[in-house]
């Protein structure tokens, strides 16, 4: 007895996901984009040092 209401709020949900538009702020998603790939290529460097100081070929 309570799966319709259920669906009922299910499906409201998901009308209301599928409609909504909100304003898109451009300038705040490039800075926030452009800060993770300056953050990635720090990272990628402080593993770079550790790889070429831990690095043993003895296969």
């Amino acid at each position: 007895m309570g799966r319709g209401r259920q669906k009922a709020k299910h499906t409201k949900v998901a009308r209301e996901l599928k409609y909504f538009s909100p304003d898109t702020n451009y300038t705040d998603l490039e800075r926030e984009l452009t800060a993770k790939a300056a953050s990635t290529e720090n990272d990628s460097d402080a593993w770079a040092e550790y790889a070429d100081k831990y690095n043993t070929d003895e296969d």
